[in-house]
């Protein structure tokens, strides 16, 4: 993939154009976005039925990036839609029309370090000594159960190794402590840090898995009654492609979010309501092609698509375990197969998390014999990552008494435009 960098120092262009980084605010859509920056609203139609669903999960609050030329005129932005994804927006000069994409979220990350004296407690003097409040919750979190900080004592050492990512410049998401080191007067001691940022003594950590098997009971209590909150879409599922906010399309040939499971079966497959509802749509949708869309109790509404037949109309009611019908290919489709998706409030959920989730039956007494499942919890000891790598990292930074990073409050950093084309006017570093 081809970038132009453009350097961004406090956020200005050399050649005249600016980026700024700015805060969707609450209740303002992307035709809203375009109003206001004076793009036509024909821009929408030239976005696929697909693409036009994620423009609903811009939410309110995030950060999005704008590029303006010497007039203020929109050159580019570039707006998240999840952690991974994101729309670029962005203006073809020499044709004076806009066009539209989902692009991956490119991320840079450096690498810090930091000594701190005690003088007061871990937070206090972390956030002092390096301007970061993030840094400080983070490098108090890998201390916790290991040091026990309330006897450390003024004039101890604390030095660590960090990464943090950023986005054009400023740091976005925690920082993360790779390998810490505590040095008192009687001892000193390594810290090895995990991706969830919890601190260990030693390079591993024991993780807890569970061990089945059964165990003849004879008994009288109280037991639930089996059900289940949804039943699944088809008998006799198998996945094919799993819900995803970043998956490399088949077809398209670039990355799109999956919002949805897809089960492969065989044309003409029966497809069941996973639960009881009312049909909102039944007919054809874009690349999903034939498409059954059911409303449930509690916010929830079920999506199946590229049907070869709908047996079912919009307004109808329908049980669950009830044929809305038959499995194919209509649409943009490799081969049969459903697309299932489920919606909670509005907002795709992974339908796989539901799909498997007890209800809260009605409980029964109940006498019985049988066989019981029995688990059993153990533990094996996993090796932290690059744990010796970082040691030595940390090592070398306090052989050289390397000072220690001191955030700002501005930052400098790069910008990434995907295409080189796209400002053949501007100047290039």
């Amino acid at each position: 993939m081809k970038y132009l960098i453009l350097i961004v120092v406090l956020f200005s262009f050399s050649f005249g154009m600016k980026a700024k980084m700015k805060e969707w605010p609450h209740d303002f859509t992307f035709a809203d976005y375009l109003d206001f920056n004076d793009i036509s609203r024909e821009m929408l139609d030239s976005i696929s039925p697909q693409d036009q669903e994620y423009l609903s999960d811009i939410q309110s609050k995030y950060k999005y990036y704008e590029l303006l030329d010497d007039n203020g005129s929109l050159m580019q932005a570039l707006i998240p839609i999840s952690k991974e994804m994101q729309i670029h927006l962005f203006k073809e000069v020499k044709k004076d029309r806009y066009k539209f994409d989902i692009i991956p979220i490119a991320y840079k990350t450096q690498e810090y370090f930091a000594k701190v004296i005690i003088s007061s407690n871990p937070y206090t003097d972390v956030q002092k000594a390096i301007s970061r409040d993030s840094v400080a919750k983070k490098a108090s979190q890998a201390l916790k159960g290991v040091i026990n900080t309330k006897k450390l004592h003024k004039g101890d050492m604390l030095a660590f190794v960090y990464t943090q990512r950023s986005r054009v410049g400023v740091p976005y998401t925690m920082p993360q402590i790779r390998v810490m080191k505590v040095k008192t007067r009687k001892s000193e001691q390594f810290i090895y840090v995990d991706e969830d940022g919890n601190g260990y003594k030693e390079t591993g950590k024991k993780v807890a898995y569970t061990v089945t098997g059964k165990k003849k009971v004879i008994y009288t209590r109280r037991v639930k009654e089996k059900g289940s909150t949804f039943g699944m879409p088809l008998r006799h599922a198998r996945i094919t492609s799993s819900f995803s906010y970043r998956r490399w399309h088949p077809i398209l040939h670039r990355y799109r979010p999956h919002h949805g499971t897809d089960f492969g079966a065989r044309r003409g497959t029966p497809l069941l309501a996973v639960n009881d509802g009312k049909v909102s749509f039944a007919g054809w949708k874009g690349g999903y092609g034939r498409v059954v869309q059911i409303r449930h109790a509690g916010g929830y509404e079920s999506f199946y698509a590229h049907q070869s037949r709908i047996r079912v109309k919009r307004g109808q009611r329908v049980k669950k375990g009830q044929i809305i019908g038959y499995v194919g290919s209509s649409g943009r489709s490799t081969g049969p197969h459903l697309h299932f998706g489920l919606k909670k409030n509005g907002r795709w959920v992974d339908p796989m998390k539901y799909l498997r989730k007890r209800s809260i039956g009605k409980t029964i007494l109940k006498k019985f014999t049988k066989y019981k499942d029995v688990e059993e919890t153990r533990y094996k000891k996993v090796s932290i990552k690059g744990t010796a790598e970082n040691r030595k990292k940390l090592e070398a930074y306090l052989l050289n008494d390397t000072p220690s990073y001191i955030w700002g409050k501005e930052y400098t950093g790069t910008v990434h435009v995907n295409d080189k084309g796209k400002f053949e006017d501007a100047e290039q570093d």
